[in-house]
């Protein structure tokens, strides 16, 4: 099933990247991101749409990374522990603010198997929707095209690489907690997103 959900991935957006890369590589790319998922999913279902998003992000990532395209944004990744409460919210507050003047990702060092339902709720009263993120791990792709990491709570498992403007921001694992405690972690992710924005778009 994995050799043939691999094929299918690969078949649908190896002509988006054809020109880019040979399809050698979005094979390699699409058969590591479905193996790293299905060492975490829980709902199989979804398992084929998660990961040929994710092999489209490492895709771009390469691509801007060997200077195959014009893309000078910014880029932005967030990583925590599990990419399920802090890192998936400071993501979806960095997409809806900076409304795609920045290129945005996150990643986990012990992905969890899906996004803090807390997490969503907390979102979704901002009217920024992340039920459809998924956990997933940082990538040396991604960490290859980006600007900035902000690390909030993986600690020595973050990736470092040179050249690289590394954050650490200390702010409280929402994991089991009830609403209220979410909210206030939310916000002050928001905080400091909307300063990262002002500070990147000076």
């Amino acid at each position: 099933m994995t050799t043939d959900t691999a094929r299918q991935i690969t078949n649908r957006i190896a002509p988006d990247f054809e020109l880019l890369f040979p399809r050698e590589t979005t094979e390699r790319i699409v058969a590591e991101s479905l193996a790293e998922l299905t060492e975490q999913a829980t709902v199989a279902a979804w398992l084929p749409t998660f990961a040929e998003r994710f092999a489209r992000d490492r895709l771009r990532a390469l691509a801007k990374t060997e200077h195959l395209v014009d893309d000078e944004r910014p880029a932005v990744l967030f990583l925590c522990i599990h990419n399920a409460g802090r890192s998936q919210m400071a993501a979806g507050l960095l997409r809806h603010v900076s409304e795609g003047s920045i290129a945005v990702y996150s990643g986990g060092s012990e992905p969890a198997s899906e996004v803090n339902p807390v997490a969503v709720e907390a979102m979704t009263e901002l009217g920024i929707d992340i039920a459809n993120e998924f956990p997933k791990p940082w990538t040396d792709e991604v960490v290859g095209a980006v600007d900035v990491v902000v690390s909030m709570g993986c600690g020595d498992a973050c990736p470092v690489l040179p050249g690289k403007r590394y954050v650490d921001w200390e702010v409280e694992d929402p994991a089991g907690k009830p609403i209220e405690v979410v909210r206030r972690v939310r916000d002050e992710i928001e905080k400091r997103v909307r300063d990262l924005v002002a500070e990147l778009s000076a």
